[in-house]
């Protein structure tokens, strides 16, 4: 059934069961002043197609997202979904609401966890990778409890180009643990400061934080950051967009001790902001303080491929005090997600649709600076997003876009005081030439 409706009966024989003598007497403890003082302005009762119709009319109020062309990114992307990734999903096998950490958990979620965990592992270039996490920032925020824990310090090194959202989620998680932090600047090219970073590094600082891309698309030196990091003892985490890596050099091979970050991009819609899932690999001699757990492939006592859970460091499994993580979840539908659609593009069309996300962006990019007062940002080699010097208010840009029924760009003075009037773009491999265009011919007209 859609919703359980409770007759005046029902109500009369709950009461009596548990000895209340009406509704309002189970919400006595609610204080007099925060109730309801007016009875809701709701219609009389409809017959379900009535009621079909009369919300469906609500409904076309709203925006309809699919005529817009959306153009916006900073952290979530307008990727194109394979039909099988929802399909897949919605088995009963795997859509339910339960959290899979027992390690009675069926084969089939145990294998489809492990396969994610082995694709998100080769994607990144690390030895291990765990069953997923909430989002892409509260991985961030682990990566540095697993560093602290690794090296007894307190001092982390962020760069300024990481996502403010994510910095935000990373100060919050570890505030009550004494943990400094100190943002590494950005050059005028876009990228994190390598020399300025370095000096920010001393033999308190437990790891280097640096976004790749980072959060204005700029593609990061990460070898020499690494280089910066281990100079001090420091261990060197990595946010990185997992559709970059299709086509970037892979973290792990520039030094990287911990990748994580936002999985939304790997067959996840942008669904108004979440679920999302978080991403988290690491080197293999750091697993065993890895939040959340590790799904492993055995042979059991009849020779037959097995999988169980191999690692569990929740505080419900083991020890609080040798506990890395109490809150963690595994996003287990979304990590299924995530898993199949790797699964269904494999490693040429991951890198396809990474090629095409930075072809077109840099199409985007060149026809954009064409037009009077847009020049770009920075200068440095960029992914699948851009920032533009522009001639108006990017806050007017979005509002006279939105007529033309295209969303974006993004302002970047929400999140930075000191770029007010930059306005970035994000391309992906869904936005057509002719889009492209439409959007280039919008901005003109707009701009002036």
């Amino acid at each position: 059934m859609r919703y359980l409706p409770n007759t005046d009966r029902d109500r009369k024989a709950m009461l009596e069961a548990i000895g209340a003598k009406s509704v309002a007497e189970l919400f006595a403890d609610i204080p007099e002043q925060t109730r309801l003082k007016r009875e809701l302005d709701l219609p009389a009762p409809m017959a379900e197609q009535q009621l079909r119709a009369y919300v469906g009319g609500l409904a076309a109020q709203n925006w309809n997202v699919n005529d817009y062309t959306c153009f916006l990114g900073a952290g979530a992307y307008d990727h194109y979904i394979p039909a099988a990734v929802s399909q897949i999903m919605s088995r009963n096998e795997f859509y339910t609401a339960y959290t899979p950490y027992q390690p009675e958990v069926s084969q089939g979620t145990l294998q489809s966890i492990y396969e994610y965990q082995t694709m998100i592992a080769e994607l990144t270039g690390m030895d291990v990778a765990n069953a997923s996490m909430y989002d892409g920032a509260s991985a961030t925020a682990e990566a540095i409890l697993l560093a602290m824990a690794t090296n007894r310090r307190h001092h982390v090194v962020i760069s300024h180009g990481v996502q403010p959202n994510v910095l935000n989620v990373c100060k919050t998680y570890t505030g009550g643990q004494g943990v400094t932090f100190s943002e590494a600047p950005i050059k005028a090219c876009g990228t994190t400061d390598v020399a300025k970073t370095a000096e920010l590094i001393t033999n308190e600082t437990a790891c280097v934080i640096v976004q790749y891309p980072n959060f204005f698309g700029v593609v990061e030196p990460l070898d020499e950051l690494a280089a910066a990091a281990h100079s001090k003892g420091a261990l060197f985490v990595v946010n990185a967009n997992p559709i970059a890596l299709g086509l970037l050099k892979a973290p792990g091979q520039c030094g990287a001790d911990v990748v994580c970050g936002e999985g939304q991009p790997l067959g996840l819609p942008l669904s108004f902001g979440g679920p999302y899932l978080g991403y988290f690999a690491c080197l293999e001699k750091f697993q065993r303080r890895m939040a959340g757990r590790l799904s492993g492939v055995t042979v059991d006592n009849r020779g037959q491929r097995a999988f169980v859970l191999t690692l569990q460091t929740r505080e419900q499994h083991i020890r609080r005090e040798k506990a890395t993580s109490n809150i963690c979840s595994n996003q287990a539908l979304c990590a299924l997600a995530a898993g199949a659609y790797m699964a269904l593009m494999g490693k040429q069309g991951i890198r396809e649709v990474a090629n095409q996300c930075l072809q077109k962006a840099h199409y985007a990019q060149q026809q954009i600076a064409k037009l009077p007062g847009f020049e770009p940002a920075f200068g440095g080699a960029f992914f699948n997003e851009f920032v533009f010097k522009t001639p108006v208010e990017p806050a007017k840009l979005q509002a006279e876009l939105a007529k033309h029924k295209i969303l974006g760009p993004i302002d970047l003075g929400r999140f930075y005081p000191e770029f007010s009037g930059l306005a970035m773009f994000a391309v992906t491999e869904k936005r057509t030439k002719a889009e492209i265009d439409s959007l280039v011919a919008a901005l003109e007209v707009v701009s002036k």
